[in-house]
């Protein structure tokens, strides 16, 4: 198990610094923009522009710059580690600390709506699953095909329309206010109701028929047989065998689903109900074209996807023991 890990983590350094590498040669060598314009402003001089290329060494060779980036990257070196450069048009604030100031907010809105779509999912998904072609499990599956037709900018502007506290038609949540104006962490909680709701609705709905198919094909298994033949209980065989093995897949695209909203994916959430999280941010620096701060964002995104794709291959194997690490 610990020389798996290592060879993963091993595998996860390669990884990133591929991605590093793609990243960089998207936002440096592709863009047709100058960024010592960008950072010279429009009024600036020929000479004002070549100075400021000079002094950030954006007139170096590639492979040089790639160098400096890397290490202020992945090292104590250039600034770093986590280094991703400074932003054009915040004042060459640090790109890593816009996102780090960005990340708690995206952080307590995924890390809620997880907890909720998953208590959601779990027994929506194994009730269709046991009482498989009866008119539950029909009118479940047709309202989680609804859910997931339904965008989630416009699941999120219908729950302003009815719950929101100014607006609402029914505000069944009083006293709800924006993340914004929210000053502890129960009042960022009350907040958050509705932006994890949405959040949560809308991915539910996938989980409970991933988790109702996977348990479907696990029901069918062997060992299923033999646990059943041994004399257990029907809810144990479900409960202790069957979704312990159905949980697999759902794992892998748990953690996948989990490290593509922590590097932002929550935009539209964020951007609809006005959270200062990841997602708008990188919003804003696509608008502003200020491409050292979305590559940090992409970039630290990337960092997150790697890592969460690791825990998952971890937890294999203690959610299903047919699964040897060699």
């Amino acid at each position: 198990m610990l020389r798996y890990i290592a060879r993963r983590l091993l595998w996860a350094v390669v990884l990133l610094v591929t991605v590093t590498a793609v990243i960089f040669v998207i936002f440096n060598v592709l863009p047709t923009a100058d960024p010592a314009a960008l950072r010279a402003g429009r009024n600036a001089s020929p000479q004002q522009i070549e100075n400021i290329r000079q002094a950030q060494g954006l007139d170096d060779p590639m492979y040089q710059r790639f160098g400096r980036y890397v290490a202020g990257v992945f090292t104590p070196l250039e600034g770093g580690p986590l280094n991703f450069g400074t932003s054009i048009f915040q004042n060459n604030e640090p790109v890593r600390d816009i996102i780090f100031d960005r990340l708690p907010a995206t952080i307590f809105l995924v890390s809620g709506a997880v907890v909720l779509w998953v208590a959601i999912a779990l027994p929506v998904g194994t009730i269709s699953a046991v009482r498989r072609h009866s008119l539950l499990d029909r009118t479940t599956m047709l309202t989680t095909l609804a859910f997931i037709s339904a965008p989630v900018f416009w699941l999120g502007l219908i729950a302003l329309y009815l719950f929101a506290q100014d607006v609402g038609v029914i505000p069944i949540f009083p006293g709800i206010g924006s993340y914004n104006d929210a000053g502890g962490p129960l009042s960022k909680a009350w907040a958050l109701v509705l932006p994890w709701t949405v959040l949560a609705l809308a991915t539910a709905a996938i989980y409970a028929r991933y988790v109702r198919s996977s348990l479907i094909d696990v029901m069918s298994e062997d060992y299923i047989r033999t646990a059943r033949a041994k004399g257990l209980p029907e809810r144990q065989v479900i409960m202790r065998h069957g979704l312990r093995g159905a949980l697999t897949p759902v794992v892998t695209l748990l953690g996948i689903d989990v490290g593509i909203l922590l590097a932002g994916n929550a935009i539209l959430t964020e951007s609809v109900f006005n959270i200062p999280g990841v997602g708008r941010e990188i919003v804003t620096a696509i608008g502003q074209s200020d491409y050292e701060l979305i590559q940090g964002i992409v970039l630290f995104g990337a960092f997150f996807i790697v890592i969460f794709n690791l825990v998952v291959d971890i937890a294999y194997a203690y959610l299903d023991p047919r699964v040897r690490y060699e």
